[in-house]
């Protein structure tokens, strides 16, 4: 075993980039090659019905059950043209994966032989096993009916010889049991809720389209180095490794050159990405070593969600290939960043108006500042829920530390904007707007310049920024589904947009003229909103003292955090925008709990395993060459000199000793809290107890063990270090 390491890294050091042959053809010509789009809609399908299922995909019409046997046809047929013979429901269950069964185009025909089949109903409709997915006691072994429902708004794909359509996932009782259905629930209030807000500005509006770009950031490892740590294997982060001497703090990896053997492993994954319709635009090396970021172009948010969920599972199939594994854990490695998933959020009209943006006339720029600011009510109100959204056992390693946004809430404007709304919000209302004749109201709110979205400068440490047309919120973590937060921001901003029509609607009731009503309840809003935002320094002990004194959520612990999704205001807002119902909520809590509970103990036993079975005999095996060593030159040189002589190994003897102790004790607390914490039959009380007591006694082992790295001879760590796992391409 002691010798492991260095083959590992011998074989790491010979490996050479994969030739990869990119298409003869321009991106253009091969984007979406695999994919059912519109085009190939168009050329499958009979018109009549081509037509029905468009209506269905841009104008959310109920979707005719009498064409899905043409749609199910027209997709066989381009699917068997390219080599497919499989189907698959693919769908997004609360693991933060995805999930799919695949079966064969293939039925009885009857007279002893097969036929290819694959009709609407099947297109439609499937019935996965439900309880064997988390679903918070929804469903029981013995209830085990779930359906998976076609979601035609998402094309249709091709992986191999498998046709993938992307579904929600449903218990048979009707609750959501994935990540899809609320979020369609959630965008589908938020563009009503938006286009009602919207009538006041631009009558001919008829929906709000929520955009979303995501940047995935991740860590490659090459997979001989990661095959020897079983910390990574299992957990997806190191449990244990002292700092390389030299980590991240020449800041020269960030947009450096692109390693020879990541370069080919992106030109890979790009053109594939590429043929499954993922629009892939930026990559680049991150500030960690070894840590990437791959970006696309925005997209209707739906879409961009199953695209960013498809492309992790690409990720890891084209690294495998490529000799690396990639790690999407927050915080694989400590000492350095971690990895997010940036999410770039904003609305926009159908009639090309983004909401966000500022325009060229006054009115355009009431719409944008009412925009802004019922964004931020949203946020404000529902700071706690919001947090709660992004928390996850691996995203709690990473808040708060190395450029990661803090486990507080808050955002950042820039001081442009946050001008404007100080203007709005302490200026008398005779000074705002004046009456002018025919032209109507001209509204003295200063006009933003168009190159606003480079004056708002950049803040690292605010978790939901405003970026000039869009909002940035920065403290997703990497290996999230997108739609976690998102479910969560869109339904507080219809909340809040709702809640702003019905004020506004009831001073224009009472005789007020609609400008001056939409004035009126911006500025009450702006004052109410205001401690939401925050310019500062995030990481800042004076921010965090501030934060409670603004009444915003600062709990830390993950488990306690969750507790916001029941909260009485989570609950009716949820109910209110129709997008969870409070049996939907509990479940999903309760599979948080487990997920947390499960996570933490999985690491604990591996931390204990590779205490007792790796850490320890290698360091006793050193203590003892050590002790021969001293008790041979004793020998040698006598008594007093001797001693003298050895004085060092037997130090290190001592100090070897002591750790090994400290971390056999640490190992034996660590098995009793956990067996303490395992009679707890509250989920909730369970992880709480994880998180309080046994989530702290492995940082304790861990200190214990990263000294012992700095002690043992070199030749005999088992363990890969961070040297080699960061700095081997």
């Amino acid at each position: 075993m002691a010798n492991l390491r260095f083959e590992v890294v011998a074989e790491a050091f010979k490996k050479r980039p994969v030739e990869v042959e990119a298409p003869k053809v321009r991106p253009s010509e091969y984007f979406a090659k695999y994919v059912f789009n519109r085009q190939k809609m168009y050329k499958y399908l009979p018109s009549d019905v081509y037509e029905k299922l468009i209506d269905v995909i841009d104008n959310g019409t109920r979707l005719d059950r009498s064409i899905a046997d043409a749609v199910a046809a027209g997709m066989k047929l381009w699917a068997e043209e390219n080599g497919v013979t499989h189907y698959t429901h693919w769908f997004q269950p609360l693991t933060e994966g995805t999930a799919e069964k695949h079966d064969a185009f293939v039925e009885h025909d009857g007279k002893g032989g097969m036929i290819e089949e694959f009709s609407g109903k099947l297109l439609v409709q499937q019935e996965p096993d439900a309880s064997s997915f988390p679903n918070g006691g929804i469903r029981n072994t013995f209830e085990a009916r779930g359906y998976s429902a076609w979601d035609p708004t998402s094309p249709v794909f091709i992986i191999d010889d498998t046709l993938c359509i992307p579904t929600i996932f449903i218990s048979y009782t009707g609750e959501a049991l994935d990540y899809k259905a609320p979020l369609l629930r959630s965008l589908h209030t938020l563009s009503e809720a938006a286009t009602e807000v919207c009538h006041y500005f631009y009558p001919q509006v008829k929906k709000v389209q929520t955009n979303l770009g995501w940047e995935q950031e991740y860590f490659l490892v090459d997979e001989s180095l990661y095959s020897a740590r079983p910390d990574l294997m299992l957990t997806g982060r190191t449990l244990m490794g002292h700092d390389s001497a030299k980590n991240q703090q020449m800041d020269d990896h960030y947009f450096g050159t692109i390693p020879e053997r990541v370069q080919a492993f992106m030109k890979d994954l790009e053109v594939q990405a590429l043929e499954l319709g993922i629009p892939c635009k930026t990559r680049h090396n991150e500030v960690a070593p070894n840590q990437f970021e791959l970006a696309p172009i925005y997209e209707e948010c739906n879409l961009a969600v199953d695209h960013n969920m498809l492309l992790m599972s690409l990720m890891k199939r084209v690294a495998h290939k490529h000799g690396f594994r990639v790690l999407l854990h927050e915080k694989p490695f400590a000492g350095v960043n971690g990895s997010g998933k940036h999410n770039n959020w904003s609305l926009c009209t159908d009639t090309g108006v983004l909401l966000h943006a500022a325009g060229k006339t006054p009115e355009d720029n009431l719409r944008f500042v009412v925009f802004i600011v019922e964004t931020l009510m949203g946020v404000y109100k529902h700071n706690g829920l919001l947090k709660a959204s992004i928390m996850s056992a691996t995203n709690a390693h990473r808040l708060g530390a190395n450029e990661a946004p803090p486990a507080i809430i808050s955002s950042f404007l820039g001081k442009q904007l946050t001008d404007l709304l100080d203007h709005i919000e302490k200026a008398d209302k005779e000074e705002l707007f004046a009456l002018a004749g025919k032209k109507g109201m001209e509204l003295d709110i200063p006009e933003i310049p168009e190159l606003m979205i480079d004056n708002t400068d950049r803040n690292r440490t605010s978790p939901f920024a405003f970026t000039g047309n869009r909002f940035e919120f920065r403290a997703v973590g990497s290996e999230a589904n997108c739609a976690s937060s998102l479910i969560v921001l869109n339904a507080a901003v219809a909340e809040a947009l709702e809640d702003f029509k019905t004020r506004v609607d009831a001073l224009i009731a009472k005789g007020e003229d609609q400008t001056s009503a939409i004035i009126d309840i911006v500025r009450e809003d702006i004052k109410t909103c205001k401690p939401i935002r925050f310019d500062g320094n995030g990481y800042s002990d004076e921010w965090k003292e501030e934060a409670q004194k603004r009444g915003l959520d600062c709990e830390a612990s993950c488990p306690v955090v969750f507790d916001r999704y029941l909260d009485k205001e989570s609950i009716e807002m949820f109910a209110k925008t129709n997008v969870m119902s409070e049996s939907e909520l509990k479940a999903r809590n309760e599979v948080k709990w487990e997920t947390y509970t499960k996570k933490i103990q999985i690491e604990a036993r591996v931390m204990g395993d590779l205490s007792m079975n790796h850490i320890i005999p290698v360091a006793t095996h050193y203590q003892s060459r050590l002790a021969k060593n001293v008790e041979g030159m004793i020998h040698i040189f006598g008594g007093e000199e001797g001693k003298k002589l050895t004085a060092r190994n037997v130090k290190i003897i001592r100090e070897i000793a002591e750790r090994t102790e400290a971390i056999e004790r640490g190992v034996e607390a660590l098995v009793d809290a956990r067996k303490v914490a395992n009679k707890i039959e509250s989920e909730r009380e369970k992880a709480v107890a994880y998180h309080d007591t046994v989530a702290p006694k492995m940082e304790e082992i861990r200190y214990q063990i990263d000294k012992l790295e700095l002690l043992v001879a070199d030749e005999l760590w088992t363990l890969p270090k961070y040297r080699e796992l960061l700095f081997i391409r």
